[in-house]
């Protein structure tokens, strides 16, 4: 392949998408690789929020239902922006909570052991958090992790094989919880046949989309996807602690959720004080307390630039870029015991590059030092996420060499091949 300078040029002088790059606070000084981690702050984002102070500094509790954005219902107006990025019809999504949180109130609501139908079925690569709350609400429903948690197990130790998860689908398994794309090596997974084989087989399904909203397309309600959640710090550019989401498939709206609280309600009843809950007809349902509004400001901003680049479109630049990365590292980093976990394959690759390597701790430190911003995860890989709202061919190029220089020159070894306090 070409791994010239001017052809990364060439490739960006092509970008359909380079309008969005001035769009972001983009550093001048550092190539940013880490959007897979956290996004970087957009203009619209600050302005959002900007925006909502202004209005509880202008309306105060009337800031509830008056001015641009009321806030009563500002998490039911951002869950329908969900809408193109996962697949799924407006009443279906609600921008509420955090990950965990999240997770739990779908396992406090669809978690219902029964007869041999006991155990959950997840992931041996999942991220640790949701294994955390699996295992919490086995405890919660009395009944052992060791015994009811099932891992399906990876045969590499990076991917995951459909026929192992749905071999691992026996008569035992009451819910299954599995990553859309998995942190480490972001090999996706195939919802659509894994829920149908769930289905198949009287398994409730849900999905952690925390890696692959806002980096690849969706039909959670074509592929009849049970419930989802995920973050919008990632790939969808919200911001540090931004509210998450839920999808909760229509077939299961109107059943009351496991965990209730006072924006469970539905809405033209919730002021009525009554000690009965009437849920929200909607996965509003699925909220519990009052919404952070100013942690769901940044949404506003970061979901209408989505709107307007649309999905496909990213998810086209963002398998152009790490084409592009994936060439320059067979190209320029064979020699250097370099490793490239991802799948090849567009149909299993999200949206950043995963590679190993024994030294990954002290690399990701002399790529920081270098001005090139990585991702080291335990034990001993470097997740690389060129994003496609606002990288640039240019700096993937750049960041190859900057690898390359490290390696040949050793300087890597200057660092602890440990990882930080936040890897």
């Amino acid at each position: 392949m070409d791994t010239s300078k001017d052809y990364a040029l060439y490739l960006d002088k092509k970008d359909f998408l380079s309008a969005f790059r001035d769009e972001f606070y983009v550093s001048k000084e550092k190539v940013y690789l880490d959007g897979n981690s956290l996004g970087l702050l957009s203009k619209r984002s600050e302005k959002a929020v900007l925006s909502i102070l202004e209005s509880w500094k202008n309306h105060a509790i009337d800031g509830w239902t008056s001015g641009d954005h009321p806030w009563f219902y500002l998490s039911e107006e951002l869950g329908k922006q969900f809408a193109p990025l996962v697949g799924a019809d407006p009443e279906e999504l609600i921008a509420t909570g955090s990950t965990t949180a999240n997770l739990h109130q779908l396992l406090a609501s669809f978690y219902q052991p029964e007869g041999r139908k006991t155990k959950i079925l997840a992931d041996a690569l999942n991220f640790p958090s949701d294994i955390y709350a699996i295992k919490s609400q086995l405890q919660l429903k009395g009944y052992s992790p060791e015994n009811h948690l099932v891992q399906v197990k990876s045969s590499d130790g990076h991917t995951l094989k459909t026929e192992d998860i749905i071999e691992a689908m026996t008569d035992e398994i009451a819910l299954i919880i599995l990553p859309g794309v998995l942190y480490r090596s972001g090999q996706i997974l195939d919802m659509k046949a894994l829920t149908k084989a769930a289905h198949e087989r009287g398994i409730v399904i849900g999905f952690d989309l925390c890696h692959s909203i806002g980096s690849i397309p969706h039909s959670l309600s074509d592929w009849n996807v049970d419930f989802a959640f995920w973050c919008t710090y990632k790939h969808l550019n919200a911001g540090p602690g931004s509210v998450a989401g839920i999808y909760v498939n229509k077939k299961h709206l109107g059943k009351e959720p496991g965990l209730s609280g006072w924006f469970s309600s539905a809405k033209e009843v919730q002021f009525d004080m009554a000690h009965e809950l009437t849920p929200a007809p909607t996965a509003g349902a699925f909220q519990i307390g009052t919404p952070h509004v100013l942690s769901l400001a940044p949404l506003i901003g970061s979901l209408e630039i989505f709107e307007e680049a649309g999905i496909t479109a990213i998810r086209k630049k963002s398998l152009k870029l790490t084409d592009y990365l994936l060439g320059l590292i067979h190209a320029e980093l064979d020699d250097f015991q370099f490793e490239v976990a991802s799948p090849n394959d567009h149909s299993s690759r999200g949206g950043h590059i995963y590679l190993t390597h024994p030294n990954a701790a002290s690399i990701c430190k002399a790529l920081k030092v270098s001005g090139v911003v990585p991702d080291f995860r335990s034990p001993n890989g470097i997740r690389l996420a060129p994003v496609a709202l606002y990288n640039t061919f240019e700096e993937v190029w750049q960041a190859v060499q900057t690898l390359k220089v490290i390696m040949q020159e050793q300087t890597y070894k200057k660092f602890e091949n440990t990882r930080g306090v936040i890897a």
